[in-house]
C-alpha cells in the first residue's frame, strides 16, 4: 500500500484568537485527545529511561515548545516529581494561555514554572546563550514538543531542530503518526465530543504527521554524539528522542 504523502496545512485553531469560544472549546478537546492518544504515558515511558541530568544549580532546566495552556506537562510533572524534585520549567507558546492557577499547581510539586510568550521561530533564531555566566553547556537539560513539530516543514522544521540540538542535552517530540489507522481515528474524533475546529484540525494533523525516520534525518549530528530513537507509540503517535552522549 502506498505510504501517505506528508502535507502540511494551516490548522483552524492556529488562526483563532485566544478568547474565541471555538478556540477555548478546542483547547479543552485537545486535553481529551491527549488522554485518548495516551500522550502522558508515552512521554513518561521515555523520560523515565533517562538518568536525571544534573546542573550546577541542582535544578533541571526544562523547556516545552508549543506548550499551550501547560496542562499536559502538568500531568507529566505530577508523575515525575518524585524523581525530578527540582525543575525550572519554561512553557513557550505564541499565545498567553497558561493561567496563574496552573503555575501554582506546578509550584506545589516543587517545580518553578514560567510562561514565555514567543513565536518558536523567533526563539530558534535567537543566539544560543548559556543560562549562567561561565556556563558553556547547553541552555536546557530537556526540551519537549507535543503535537507541535507537525506544524512545520522544510527550512523551518530543519532550523527548529537545529536550534533545539544546540540548546539541550535531551530532546523528545511526540507527534501524530502519518498512517492510515491514525487517519481513520482522526475522522472519528467527534466521538469523544470534539467540536468542528478539532475535528477538522485532527485530520490535517495526521496528514502533516511523521513516519519512519523523517525527524531523525533532520536532526544535526555534526557537533555532538547523539543517541537517537524514532518509533511509533501507541495507536496514533510517532516519537523522536535524542540524548547527548556526554549526558548519559
Amino acid at each position: 500500500m502506498k505510504p501517505l504523502a506528508r502535507v502540511v496545512g494551516a490548522e483552524t485553531l492556529d488562526g483563532l484568537a485566544e478568547n474565541d469560544p471555538a478556540a477555548m472549546r478546542s483547547r479543552r478537546d485537545l486535553q481529551r485527545v491527549h488522554r485518548f492518544m495516551g500522550t502522558r504515558s508515552i512521554l513518561l515511558r521515555i523520560m523515565r529511561q533517562w538518568p536525571m541530568p544534573h546542573t550546577q544549580s541542582g535544578a533541571l532546566r526544562v523547556l516545552e515548545l508549543g506548550a499551550g495552556d501547560g496542562s499536559l506537562m502538568l500531568r507529566v510533572a505530577r508523575a515525575l516529581a518524585p524523581a525530578w524534585p527540582r525543575v525550572e520549567l519554561t512553557l513557550l507558546d505564541r499565545q498567553a494561555l497558561v493561567q496563574p492557577h496552573t503555575l501554582r499547581q506546578y509550584a506545589s510539586l516543587g517545580w518553578t514554572a514560567s510562561a514565555l510568550r514567543m513565536d518558536v521561530l523567533d526563539w530558534a533564531a535567537e543566539p544560543n546563550r548559556a543560562p549562567d555566566p561561565g556556563d558553556r553547556g547547553p541552555r536546557w537539560d530537556v526540551i519537549v514538543a507535543n503535537l507541535f513539530l507537525h506544524h512545520f516543514q522544510g527550512a523551518e522544521l530543519s532550523g527548529l531542530l537545529q536550534a533545539a540540538a544546540a540548546r539541550c542535552t535531551h530532546f523528545l517530540a511526540c507527534e501524530p503518526r502519518r498512517a492510515r489507522l491514525a487517519l481513520i481515528g482522526s475522522h472519528l474524533i467527534g466521538a469523544v465530543g470534539a467540536n468542528a475546529v478539532t475535528r477538522e484540525d485532527a485530520v490535517l494533523s495526521v496528514h502533516a504527521g511523521f513516519q519512519g525516520r523523517e525527524l531523525g534525518a533532520l536532526w544535526p549530528m555534526r557537533d555532538a554524539t547523539w543517541t537517537v530513537r524514532e518509533h511509533s507509540a501507541g495507536l496514533f503517535s510517532h516519537c523522536f528522542s535524542a540524548v547527548r552522549a556526554e549526558s548519559m
